[in-house]
């Protein structure tokens, strides 16, 4: 298995958030029985999910908690929620998550064992699926962190 994650308690290092041009695109990031992810492919992926999360509500300092137990979607979702400037919030053995959580990133097969005291995006919900495919792995830019003013 090619992966640069490490494993420390409950904390995931990823490798440093750098843009693509300044890697091999096609180094592999993580990879799985089935499954590899290079670098092109995680910041594409996770340019997606980020304006997804954005599009939820997520702003720079907001908690996330990931709920997901497969090695690929973990990695993207970790990626996503640096990139916007959140914090992910792994969560614990016993289903708990860090106070002041308020968002968190889950899979169908997972979601039923979660505590509806945080707003969930379910990945593999058709919905969410569309809006992913649909949307742009463009770089993120500046405009798209602005909050909206208030009247």
């Amino acid at each position: 298995m090619h992966t640069l994650t490490e494993s420390l308690d409950n904390i995931r290092l990823l490798p440093l958030a750098r843009p693509v041009a300044e890697v091999d695109p096609n180094a592999v990031v993580v990879s799985t029985g089935d499954c590899t992810l290079t670098y092109a492919e995680l910041d594409s992926w996770s340019n997606r999910l980020a304006r997804l999360l954005l599009g939820i509500g997520a702003t720079a300092n907001t908690r996330i908690a990931i709920a997901i137990t497969d090695e690929i979607e973990s990695v993207v979702a970790e990626r996503a929620i640096v990139k916007i400037g959140a914090t992910p919030a792994p969560i614990t053995d016993d289903g708990s998550f860090a106070l002041g959580t308020a968002l968190g990133v889950t899979t169908k097969s997972q979601r039923g064992e979660l505590t509806d005291a945080i707003s969930w995006l379910v990945l593999d919900d058709r919905s969410t699926l569309q809006r992913y495919l649909a949307g742009s792995d463009a770089p993120l830019t500046a405009a798209e962190f602005a909050l909206p003013k208030s009247a």
